[in-house]
């Protein structure tokens, strides 16, 4: 009698037998940053400030709220200490975004609030963060960034940040 060949597929049963850990908890954790922004100086036209993370994303500079803390002071923090910009506006808070990806065997439901900030002063002074987490940082016209931002929702916030520099003529 003949044997039936042996599924191709066979070789790929490796990469789906592997068990992860069973998630162990779920951690809520709040983020705050900002889509800032400035004119540039020859063009005047409005330029938004990206990072690019270790994972080569561009995104926004944000970073985890402190206890006692409230988000409109932790995205000025985080945008000061991320990128050395020292003179900034809070704008206006754009919205917030709810994601969640697992960290080891947790759960983590992140919650990112987003505010528009515009850039004062010498914005041409950036540097990287000294924490390590971005591999880049520069400032891009707006219709670049949004081709670079890797995340939807920041580039929906974008969108209504540009809305909110016209209406106000910034």
């Amino acid at each position: 009698m003949m044997q039936a060949p042996k599924p191709k597929f066979d070789r790929f049963k490796k990469y789906f037998n592997r068990h992860r850990p069973a998630i162990q908890e779920v951690v809520r954790e709040t983020t705050s940053g900002g889509i800032v922004f400035r004119r540039n100086r020859d063009t005047n036209e409005v330029e938004i400030l990206l990072a690019k993370d270790l994972k080569n994303r561009w995104t926004i500079a944000k970073g985890h709220v402190e206890v006692g803390e409230v988000t409109r002071d932790t995205a000025e923090r985080e945008i000061r200490e991320e990128t050395g910009l020292q003179e900034m506006k809070i704008m206006d808070w754009l919205g917030k975004v709810h994601f969640r990806y697992r960290r080891q065997n947790s759960l983590v439901l992140m919650t990112m609030h987003v505010y528009l900030v515009h850039a004062l002063g010498d914005t041409d002074k950036l540097r990287k963060d000294i924490d390590g987490w971005m591999n880049d940082l520069g400032w891009f016209p707006v219709k670049k960034a949004l081709d670079m931002i890797e995340y939807d929702d920041i580039s929906k916030l974008t969108l209504i940040a540009m809305k909110k520099i016209r209406d106000a003529r910034l």
